[in-house]
């Protein structure tokens, strides 16, 4: 936008606007930057001083005043008033009487850095010597960058069979570059466990990869990571949490303003659903993914650029196409050739009604017409409906001939396993990449075998170049930049926060989001009882009158466990009840209801008492005394329980649930819902099948989804509320479409590792959790070392770590080594 002054000016004096007269008085020829002595370069001198300073508003299809730079021709056609230069005669040039400041009222720039006395005398120069222009230089508008599919062959190689080493084996020699080994096994399993799932390698896996000898052995660990569904999906929520700004609690969910899309996405992640079909799912939306372009509304509209239908454009242009759409959302891109009409073209899609265009918050009156960024790739019919309308973008984006689609996921996915992308930045596609034909092939590889994610990923993590040792090229991005192997990485906020779990036992004990469970989550969940669908009467399953059933089910614990999780679902409502207190209840026959039941329990017995209300409407308050009689309809009660104490290997886990040991009755006697109460003629309630059993598959998923959180027992970052430590580690508040965090260290982050309060309390908890465990306390060095740098330590390290802990441990010196151990560049970095 500096130049923005400069144009007008021009603009403004090609149209007549000027205020002064082309012939300049001969005190004013004398005032000019004399002119450059030698011959001008073209190329080299003249064309970045056009493209900086006058491209922006009169090439690239622009035309400011009638005036237009795209060519020899235009420029020396000039605007509305005449020509922009004379050849032969810079000094009666207009161009240069602006660029010169001759009236200071009329300057090109008026805004940002004026044009140097250097930069004009080459002007003039070039003018005096006839405006010579190299006939391939063009401003014109040229085609987007990175648009159409291409596939380059394989080079030739007898040392590689992964075609990235293929690709980059030319690229090597061409920059007289020699690869060095791979990094060993222990570097490659961390390097792969903390890319794909977010963890450090378990000392077990670790372990057994190191001892393995099968030539294949790299390849066969990326698969075992690849095949962790759950671990693999909460992962790459924060990847994709972070472009959908997607989150759990924050602007806009207080108003409706914004609606999460956690469940689709994590199901999307853990089904690995193709990429086309992902972005099919975001761009013509059903209900648990519509979030992503519903926008933001906050603080009302801030501005015009900022309105959901705009906020969907900007959000589907950078995450899918890689190109920021924000400059153009409020006037002419500055820094691209899109235009606020392609703005609103695109915005329109997602419209009701005609949008009218507003030009940096000021009405044009001038209504959009629809359009897709690119119509070399399709259109998009105004006349259509907006459902229709959303299915044709979404057509559009996902065909195989937009490789745009393709080239955008596959260099994103590069820059977050090698610390920089094949064209940086990531949301600027239009610039070269550092090896176009690698770029092309891969996108072509990844559409080929039906956009899975995972063989990307695969593909990536087994070639050469991702083996390669770590370089360290600073913080700053340089502009010759040479691929020599994966750049060092900090971990993200989560995989440190997850690291510290791994490393302390201290992770989080309750999800912000419901995500639905793996069937391998499943299989490792070891129900020690399954729930069942139960009701006073078999032919619940098809239909019974209304009314209330009271369930009773008493226990016994030989102690208050440590944590106590009850799930109940019911058709149509509930009320709970745990030793006479009321402890939850439920009227939305289509969610299960999590309830904490840790508080209500005690040593000895435990009753445990449900009023379940079946009705038609589904509007009857549980504690209701009677039930309208009304039409038959489906009724039923599921409860699961899971009591847990210990941790580690002491953990004990009990589940009780509901099944045909629970009793009923249908008469609301006085204190039934006491231990005191004897149920003298209550009677066993009726088993309807189990979770699987119709007509409850609605709920039946909503129920697994909260058994997930259950007994996941300590959750992963990525599915918590962010707190102080994730956001001072660069977790953003996703509010805006965020790529790439910052890399760079802030005086926040340092503040936080070494004086926050959640860093020192996780460490605190930590030491106490590891020395009361037994397993842990004997080994205590070896235990720290295993878990946080995955090797053995050393000699000296075990002598300096038993001084720091003491002999025998004591809780402040494990505090002091759990801190040293958390600020190791080993444990911190990603080499």
């Amino acid at each position: 936008m500096r130049n923005y002054g400069c144009q007008v000016a021009l603009a403004l004096w090609l149209s007549g606007g000027a205020v002064f007269s082309a012939a300049l008085t001969p005190q004013q020829i004398a005032q000019l930057p004399p002119a450059a002595s030698h011959t001008v370069d073209f190329a080299k001198e003249i064309k970045p001083i056009l493209s900086t300073s006058c491209a922006q508003c009169h090439g690239r299809g622009k035309d400011k005043g009638g005036f237009k730079l795209d060519t020899r021709e235009t420029f020396l056609k000039g605007g509305d008033s005449g020509a922009a230069a004379m050849p032969g005669k810079s000094a009666e040039s207009l161009l240069i009487q602006l660029v010169a400041a001759v009236d200071p009222d009329n300057v090109m720039p008026k805004k940002g850095t004026r044009l140097t006395a250097e930069q004009v005398g080459l002007l003039r120069a070039w003018i005096d010597q006839g405006v010579n222009w190299d006939a391939s230089v063009t401003f014109a508008r040229s085609e987007p960058a990175n648009l159409k599919p291409r596939v380059p062959p394989v080079p030739r190689s007898h040392r590689f069979s992964n075609p990235i080493d293929c690709f980059l084996q030319p690229y090597f020699a061409a920059n007289q570059f020699h690869p060095p080994p791979p990094v060993n096994d222990r570097l490659f399993a961390r390097r792969v466990y903390l890319d794909v799932l977010g963890l450090l390698p378990p000392p077990a896996v670790l372990n057994k990869f190191l001892r393995d000898v099968r030539p294949d052995k790299r390849e066969r660990l990326v698969e075992q990571a690849l095949a962790n569904d759950s671990d693999y999906a909460q992962h790459w929520m924060s990847f994709w949490n972070d472009m959908l700004r997607n989150d759990y609690k924050g602007t806009g969910y207080i108003d409706s303003g914004r609606k999460q899309i956690t469940f689709w996405l994590y199901s999307a992640l853990q089904t690995n659903m193709p990429y086309d079909k992902f972005v099919a799912g975001l761009i013509n939306p059903g209900p648990d993914s519509e979030g992503f372009v519903k926008g933001i509304v906050w603080r009302g509209v801030v501005n015009a650029s900022q309105t959901p239908e705009m906020q969907a454009a900007q959000g589907i242009s950078q995450v899918f196409i890689g190109v920021n759409l924000k400059c153009a959302s409020c006037h002419d891109s500055f820094i691209n050739d899109l235009t606020l009409a392609d703005s609103y073209g695109l915005a329109s899609i997602y419209a009701t009604n005609a949008l009218e265009m507003v030009r940096c918050d000021r009405p044009t009156g001038k209504k959009a017409d629809i359009k897709f960024l690119y119509p070399e790739l399709g259109a998009v019919e105004w006349s259509a409906d907006k459902p229709a309308r959303l299915k044709q973008l979404a057509q559009l984006l996902t065909a195989h001939r937009d490789g745009r689609l393709t080239r955008t996921f596959v260099n994103r996915v590069w820059q977050r396993f090698m610390g920089r992308g094949l064209v940086e930045p990531v949301d600027d596609m239009e610039q070269p990449s550092w090896n176009p034909d690698l770029l092309d092939w891969l996108a072509e590889d990844f559409a080929a075998h039906n956009y899975d994610v995972k063989f990307l990923i695969r593909r990536i993590l087994t070639s050469n170049a991702y083996q390669l040792p770590s370089i360290n090229t600073g913080e700053q991005p340089t502009k010759d930049f040479v691929f020599h192997g994966p750049l060092i990485r900090r971990m993200t906020a989560e995989e440190f926060r997850d690291a510290l779990a791994t490393l302390t036992g201290v992770g989080y004990t309750a999800r912000a989001a419901e995500i639905p469970p793996s069937p391998t989550e499943q299989k490792r969940w070891g129900f020690t009882a399954k729930p069942r669908w139960i009701w006073n009467d078999p032919k619940a399953v098809d239909k019974v009158l209304p009314g209330h059933v009271h369930f009773r089910k008493t226990i016994t614990l030989e102690q208050v466990p440590d944590e106590a999780t009850a799930i109940v679902a019911c058709d149509n409502s509930f009320s709970l009840s745990v030793n006479g207190q009321d402890a939850g209840s439920g009227n939305d026959f289509k969610n299960a209801t999590l309830i904490d039941i840790k508080k209500f329990l005690k040593a000895g017995t435990n009753l445990f008492a449900i009023d379940a209300v079946n009705n038609l409407a589904g509007n009857v308050a549980p504690n209701a005394t009677n039930v309208v009689a009304g039409t038959e309809n489906p009724a039923s009660l599921l409860f699961f329980a899971r009591l847990r104490s210990g941790s580690g290997h002491h953990q004990r886990t009990n589940d009780f649930v509901s099944d045909s040991s629970w009793i009923w009755s249908t008469n609301k006697a006085e204190k039934w819902k006491t231990p005191e109460f004897i149920a003298e003629d209550w009677q066993n309630a009726i088993d309807l099948g189990d979770m699987e059993m119709e007509p409850w598959k609605a709920q039946r998923l909503e129920f697994v989804a909260k058994l997930a959180a259950v007994f996941a027992h300590e959750s992963r970052t990525a599915l918590v509320v962010a707190d102080p430590l994730a956001v001072a580690l660069g977790r953003p508040n996703r509010e805006q479409v965020v790529t790439v965090r910052a890399a760079e260290a802030t005086t926040l982050q340092a503040l936080e590792m070494t004086n926050g309060e959640t860093l020192d309390s996780v460490l605190k908890r930590g030491a106490e959790r590891l020395l009361k465990n037994p397993d842990s306390k004997n080994r205590l060095v070896q235990t720290l070392y295993t878990r946080a740098l995955g090797r053995k330590p050393t000699r000296q390290e075990t002598r300096l770590a038993k001084e720091l802990i003491g002999q025998p441990p004591q809780k402040t010196g494990v505090e002091d080594a759990l801190w040293a151990f958390v600020m190791l560049p080993e444990f911190q970095l990603i080499y």
